[in-house]
């Protein structure tokens, strides 16, 4: 046999080499001369596959294996020095009695072809004797021969021989046991089937990490293998690899586990260290038998049965519980409320969409009145157990209320956006007559275009944004706008609305500047604030209206509500009134700008 390291799974040519991984551009090198190859036996397996409807898989097998199949079927010596083309034949197990039959048809069509071809024809449990020999090369052979023909299963045999080279790769000296098993060993799988394996760590040599570790740190390079097995094999199948430690495994394989005993019945090796075969021949004889212990243990786990059924169900009532509950508080909190606690949560939802509201009927609460009962029931310890039946009731109850949920949301986001829409004309509106009066709409956004946008007191772009608020009005109250638009209408209005409370802050900043001056009288100051109509003087944080004949005391309020009334009217000319009231009251003082 050849010692040379192999550079794909073509070369392998025994268990004990794997070394290195297959590299994908090996792969694709293979890949194309063998489509040239392909391209030659079309012809071929055209004929083949519409005589022998039946035919599983056709492949050729890889050059630096064909002597392991030459001499496993004893090949005469002018057939070797021919060098012919292996190719290997998969048939159902129930055409086996027909291949003396089959072959020499097939023999007849690889003839025609005018290419020297040698058929090797197989069934799947051929190629199963091969792992139970050990003799895993040649079902490395069979993995890496490259399809001519393929329903599934030289695919599902691929990415588990792909999966398994790169694992033994990594750490040959943990694996005791790689075997495939499954729908496809017992010949029940299609092109989609998963391929279920499994791989058995040895431990008993483990001194430097506990047992539960190695496992889960073997475990978890395993199945990222699994990823780049796919992968460079090509396939769709899904790989279900299951991992035991070897210690494990036997005290499973001693108590009769029943998985462990399927395992081992249909299970075949595609790497052993002598662990899995001996196991799977003293099953076959009868010598692997269950403890008392065992069947004491699957005993009770009927016994049990019950118990765990009533556990379940009860786990199904609650789920259902939390199925009305949990999206009941979700339109509390659309609606603007507080989600209420489960325990008060049918008495809030009555009061507000039943009573106020007029969104949910009295068939709608009595279902959450329902569901907090049952779970007060379990949750004291007073409800035991469900019976199915009512569960199927109470689920359907459940689902029904959902799809009424669903509605009411649509109700309350409607009426949210309503709300949205309203608040923020008003506010925008608010702001406008504030600035320039209490004026009609149209006048107010005709002021708006003059005073602010042409003289670039604000972003022009706001223009825009005001007439759209002004036209989106009623088609939010009517529903006529998505949820998306109604979003960029309410971030645009705020926007504007946060350009006019800036620009309102700056003109009365200004204004109050220019009407405010401050008296000097002996030691003490005073600000002087001239609102036409209104006038007043501020002293330590004391305001007094300036009357015709005296100072009158005056509250905060009624400063600021005269400040609002004369805003643009504010002055810095003093009348002779004022001069002679402050005159009076202060005696000697002196104007300070």
């Amino acid at each position: 046999m050849d010692d040379k390291k192999p550079s794909n799974l073509a070369q392998i040519p025994n268990q004990r080499k794997y070394e290195s991984a297959p590299k994908k551009e090996d792969l694709e090198k293979a890949a194309a001369e063998f489509e040239k190859l392909k391209t030659k036996l079309d012809d071929f397996r055209k004929k083949v596959v519409k005589k022998y409807k039946f035919t599983v898989a056709i492949g050729v097998l890889p050059g630096n294996a064909c002597p392991l199949f030459e001499e496993d079927e004893a090949l005469p010596k002018e057939i070797i020095d021919s060098k012919p083309i292996h190719l290997i034949m998969i048939i159902p197990e129930e055409e086996f009695k027909n291949i003396p039959k089959i072959k020499p048809e097939v023999v007849k069509l690889a003839k025609e072809s005018k290419e020297n071809i040698w058929i090797h024809i197989k069934t799947p449990v051929d190629l199963w004797n091969y792992g139970l020999d050990s003799k895993f090369e040649m079902l490395d052979a069979v993995a890496a021969s490259f399809p001519v023909y393929d329903s599934g299963f030289l695919g599902a045999l691929r990415v588990a021989n792909i999966h398994k080279t790169l694992i033994l790769r990594k750490f040959e000296r943990y694996v005791t046991s790689y075997v495939i098993g499954g729908s496809l060993v017992r010949g029940t799988a299609d092109k989609d089937s998963d391929v279920d394996v499994f791989v058995v760590i040895d431990d008993t040599d483990v001194k430097r990490m506990p047992r539960v570790e190695l496992l889960e740190k073997l475990r978890g390079i395993i199945y990222d293998y699994i990823r780049e097995a796919t992968a460079l094999a090509g396939v769709k199948n899904i790989l279900n690899v299951q991992v035991y430690l070897l210690t494990d495994f036997w005290q499973s394989v001693k108590d009769a586990h029943p998985v462990m005993f399927t395992f081992i019945r249909d299970g075949i090796p595609f790497y052993d260290r002598h662990t899995f075969i001996p196991w799977k021949l003293l099953l076959l004889t009868g010598r692997i038998k269950p403890s008392q212990e065992a069947i004491d243990l699957y005993m009770k786990q009927g016994e049990q049965t019950e118990e765990f059924v009533k556990r379940r169900l009860l786990d199904a009532m609650v789920d259902i519980y939390y199925g009305i509950v949990t999206p009941t508080q979700a339109l509390m909190m659309l609606a603007g409320e507080a989600p209420p606690v489960p325990k008060t949560i049918a008495q809030e939802a009555r009061r507000i969409f039943h009573e106020k509201e007029k969104l949910m009927s009295e068939q709608d609460i009595k279902v959450l009145e329902k569901a907090v009962h049952l779970f007060k029931q379990y949750e004291y310890g007073k409800l035991k157990e469900y019976p199915g039946k009512d569960i199927d009731i109470f689920l359907k109850e459940c689902l029904n209320y959902n799809k009424m949920l669903k509605e009411l949301r649509k109700k309350i986001e409607k009426k949210m956006q309503e709300k949205t829409a309203e608040e923020i004309y008003e506010h925008v509106f608010k702001i406008l007559k504030t600035l320039f009066g209490n004026k009609a709409q149209q006048e107010l956004i005709k002021d708006f275009d003059a005073k602010l946008v042409a003289k670039a007191k604000i972003q022009p772009r706001f223009k825009h944004v005001l007439k759209e608020l002004v036209s989106n009005k009623d088609k939010i109250r009517l529903g006529k706008l998505t949820q998306k638009e109604v979003d960029k209408v309410k971030a645009d209005a705020i926007e504007l609305i946060d350009s006019l409370v800036e620009y309102a802050q700056r003109s009365d900043l200004i204004k109050a500047e220019k009407g405010t001056m401050q008296v000097v009288h002996g030691n003490r100051k005073a600000e002087l604030v001239l609102l036409g109509k209104d006038n007043f003087l501020i002293e330590d944080k004391v305001i007094k209206r300036i009357t015709n004949e005296k100072l009158v005391p005056a509250t905060k309020e009624e400063f600021d509500k005269a400040f609002m009334e004369a805003k643009g009217k504010l002055s810095t000319q003093i009348s002779n009134d004022v001069f002679k009231v402050l005159e009076k009251e202060l005696g000697s003082f002196e104007i300070v700008f």
